[in-house]
């Protein structure tokens, strides 16, 4: 720019020193020429400055293709680098393949044998495998049966432990009249107690016995006042007591008897004893009913005390009262069942 300035003042002062050498016609058409080209200078200069900002954005944009120009060639060093890296790796992998390869051929041809061995293995296998699958198919068919079997077992064990409970239930009621019938036999003999009678519960029975001295004179049959007393307080409380069966039994000792009335033996005065007790028992309880009473003579063949000394034989003297609770409620259980 600074260039064309100067070009043009020296024009002007070239014009200048001219227009004092030439004709004014010459120097008109001169200043004519100078103002045409001053009115294109003047036009020019728009031109110019676009093309000075036109040139100012190209020198932008080469400076900046320059430094991108530089990145990609620092790029292509950088991927030129690692292509030379990537490339001596994959060589190095290519050369382990081969290896792997020859060995594995090696080793393939090397286990034919063993492949053929291993398939023979594995069949027999196979078949030990199909053979213990029916086996456990049939082992798990016996275990279902087993199962319902089991099942079934149950259910009646179930049903036995309600019965069994049920006879327990009776037992129980059987065990509480048993021991409520003692408490009354022993409220109703207080008196007698310990004086040629006393009162026991074992198995589920109450046993009353009376000594002969209580009951009977030696050798004889007839009950004596003061057992005769004894036995109608024992036939109240049976009397109030229905669901009691009564059995009684005459023992003697082992002297035999010697008679020739109508006691003969031991056997005649157990029974006839026995007999004596039972009617002063249905007498003392009328309403009782003579079928729940059972009389037998048990001779001398239960002893208390098998000693042969006169203590002993005093004690086997005896007739005792035997009484049960029924047992239909029991046995009703058990026919149930």
């Amino acid at each position: 720019m600074a260039t064309k300035n100067n070009f043009l003042l020296s024009m002007a002062a070239a014009l200048a020193v001219f227009t004092s050498c030439i004709p004014e016609k010459k120097y008109d058409e001169a200043l004519s020429r100078e103002k045409a080209c001053k009115d294109e200078l003047a036009a020019l200069k728009p031109n110019v400055q676009q093309m000075e900002e036109k040139l100012k954005g190209l020198n932008e944009t080469l400076a900046k293709d320059v430094k991108e120009i530089e990145g990609l060639r620092r790029d292509t060093s950088i991927i030129g680098s690692n292509y030379r890296n990537l490339t001596t790796k994959y060589d190095k992998l290519n050369t382990l393949n081969e290896q792997l390869m020859d060995k594995y051929t090696k080793l393939f041809n090397n286990s034919e044998k063993d492949n053929a061995k291993l398939s023979g293995d594995l069949q027999t296998t196979q078949a030990t495998l199909l053979k213990k699958e029916d086996e456990l198919k049939a082992l798990e068919v016996q275990l279902n049966k087993q199962k319902a079997d089991l099942d079934a077992l149950s259910a009646q064990l179930k049903q036995r432990e309600a019965r069994v409970n049920e006879l327990e239930d009776v037992l129980k009621k059987k065990d509480q009249a048993t021991a409520d019938l003692k408490k009354k036999l022993q409220d109703a003999l207080f008196n007698f107690e310990n004086k040629g009678l006393t009162i026991t519960q074992k198995n589920g029975k109450v046993y009353v016995s009376l000594d002969e001295s209580l009951l009977f004179a030696s050798g004889k049959t007839a009950v004596e006042p003061k057992g005769a007393e004894a036995l109608k307080n024992v036939a109240k409380v049976l009397e109030q007591n229905p669901d009691i069966n009564v059995m009684v039994e005459g023992h003697t000792d082992d002297v035999p008897m010697k008679g020739n009335g109508d006691i003969k033996d031991n056997w005649d005065l157990s029974v006839m004893r026995a007999t004596s007790v039972t009617k002063i028992l249905l007498q003392g309880a009328p309403k009782m009913d003579p079928k729940r009473i059972t009389s037998s003579g048990r001779g001398e063949f239960f002893p208390i005390d098998p000693a042969k000394t006169p203590e002993a034989r005093k004690k086997n003297r005896r007739t005792e009262i035997i009484l049960t609770p029924k047992l239909d409620e029991l046995f009703k259980v058990l026919e149930n069942n």
